[in-house]
């Protein structure tokens, strides 16, 4: 009953709407109107105002039109850059941009899916349960939207987060924790010509540190990067300081803090040999979830997932989402395979199957509810 032709064209309109994060608002008007026109009670909350964005979180919910348990469903409005002026083509079923831009499938695939659904049941009168739904801001770069998400006003005890890069079926039941770890070094300055051995150099202290560090893939369940060293000036002058920003990720949050800690004191011992000072904040980003493989919300979505033909599989994240915070609010919340395929690149594209198979997913979901 999906409707193939409009749900294409309702994604190809939403991405080339901009909502780069922090600028979601024009986005947000747009899918409030949606969601109001199918009789959706639809709120934008105060979240906006806290981290800086031009909007806030759209909240909406209708009335079930039969008993049943309420479902939530979640995604998020941002897009990274560079994302203002996409221009999505169709080539061989699959729809891609025009490679000057990311094409926005992360996460507006999830959305398109969730409304060619609700638009399904309502042309079909296919009866139903109590919807929610959570459409927010600012989630590239740190979930902010969601950390300030008053999850309080849903009755939902299981969500659906459509944000992953498998193919529909695929269902997140573990996601990792991450701290950021942003560390400053502190040297001295001196001419580098006339007295160097007066200086201390912060870029010195910080590259002994990195040497010695244990980074990328760690183990299974744990990676690290340094994203930026930040510093300098003159080469006459002895750089006196540098900002190093990194951040570390784990399944397991004994190993993520092992690891972090590990980062703090190989910047330590560099600045002890060298004679630096450091300022050090590690700051814990988002906590890891785990769902257990028995868990009602696994048995609903693998049965949805049958009762559409879509081969499911239980998988893990190395990235965080919404979906972390959510469980952090005390509601079983599972990420869901939509086929963002390449996200975050010139190459990002999406499959029309996988968008089809999503939303028939959805609407799945909401009737079993």
């Amino acid at each position: 009953m999906v409707n193939e032709e409009r749900i294409v064209q309702e994604f190809m309109k939403y991405v080339q709407i901009d909502s780069p994060t922090k600028h979601e608002a024009d986005f947000a008007k747009f899918i409030k109107g949606e969601l109001e026109a199918l009789g959706f009670e639809v709120k934008v909350d105060d979240a906006g105002e806290k981290v800086g964005s031009n909007t806030g979180n759209v909240i909406a919910k209708i009335k079930g039109t039969r008993e049943g348990r309420p479902i939530l469903f979640s995604c998020h409005m941002d897009t990274v850059s560079p994302s203002i002026g996409i221009k999505p083509i169709i080539k061989d079923g699959t729809i891609y941009s025009d490679g000057t831009t990311i094409l926005g499938g992360d996460n507006k695939a999830g959305i398109a899916a969730i409304v060619e659904a609700l638009k399904t049941i309502k042309e079909n009168n296919i009866d139903h349960g109590p919807i929610e739904i959570a459409f927010s801001i600012f989630e590239e770069g740190g979930l902010f939207g969601a950390k300030n998400m008053d999850f309080s006003q849903f009755e939902s005890k299981m969500a659906f987060v459509l944000d992953s890069g498998g193919d529909p079926g695929q269902i997140i039941v573990q996601g990792p924790a991450q701290d950021k770890v942003d560390v400053k070094v502190i040297g001295r300055p001196a001419h580098a010509g006339v007295a160097p051995e007066e200086g201390i150099s912060a870029i010195m202290v910080a590259a002994e540190a990195i040497s010695q560090m244990k980074l990328l893939r760690i183990d299974k369940e744990t990676t690290a990067n340094i994203g930026s060293i930040e510093g300098g000036g003159p080469t006459n002058i002895v750089t006196p300081e540098v900002m190093v920003r990194a951040e570390s990720r784990s399944l397991d949050n004994d190993k993520l803090a092992a690891q972090s800690k590990h980062m703090v004191e190989c910047f330590e011992k560099a600045a002890e040999k060298f004679g630096a000072t450091l300022e050090v904040e590690v700051k814990r980003m988002y906590s890891a979830f785990k769902i257990e493989e028995d868990a009602e919300i696994v048995k609903f979505a693998q049965g949805a997932c049958e009762n559409v033909g879509i081969k499911h599989f239980l998988d893990s994240s190395g990235g965080g989402s919404d979906t972390n915070i959510i469980n952090a609010n005390g509601i079983a919340a599972v990420n869901l395979g939509i086929g963002e395929r390449k996200p975050h690149t010139l190459e990002e594209h999406l499959h029309i199957v996988d968008l089809v198979n999503s939303s028939k997913l959805v609407m799945e979901l909401i009737k079993k509810a």
